[in-house]
């Protein structure tokens, strides 16, 4: 039975190109290459536990495979309570291209090329900042899936 599970591990690591899709409500990561039916919550359930129980959500995320897409920006803790902190100033300064709050968190986020990344953040200001009420946690994942 082991080598049944490292074996279809070792398939599902190797051809992801052939699992691309993902379920919304798990993720990415060995469950959802398994374990296709996602029809009920036991289903998802063992989706979720495969994935946490043999940790390879984080390695398909760095890495861009089980599924994941890899990200070009890695948010981390400190950039997320600077935008929840500057939230407001930040839409200022993304609209415009640059500004003080935003050199900041391009520091924060460890961007190499600043004058490309403001820019690509200005040209996505409407999908960075989809509404009058968007959310920290949205503002960020829309920053890192639109911005390069």
């Amino acid at each position: 039975m082991k080598k049944l599970l490292v074996s279809l591990a070792a398939v599902a690591a190797l051809s992801t190109g052939a699992f691309a899709t993902v379920n919304s409500q798990t993720g990415c990561g060995l469950g959802a290459m398994i374990i296709k039916d996602d029809s009920s919550a036991v289903m998802l359930a063992l989706q979720a536990t495969t994935n946490g129980t043999s940790m390879n959500q984080t390695f398909g995320i760095t890495s861009g495979t089980l599924g994941c897409k890899k990200t070009k920006l890695v948010m981390n803790e400190r950039a997320s309570e600077f935008v929840a902190s500057n939230m407001d100033i930040l839409a200022k300064e993304i609209a415009v291209g640059h500004g003080e709050s935003l050199d900041a968190l391009d520091e924060l986020l460890k961007v190499s090329d600043k004058v490309a990344f403001n820019a690509a953040l200005q040209a996505n200001y409407n999908k960075i900042y989809s509404s009058k009420s968007v959310k920290m946690a949205d503002v960020l994942d829309n920053i890192s899936t639109t911005a390069l």
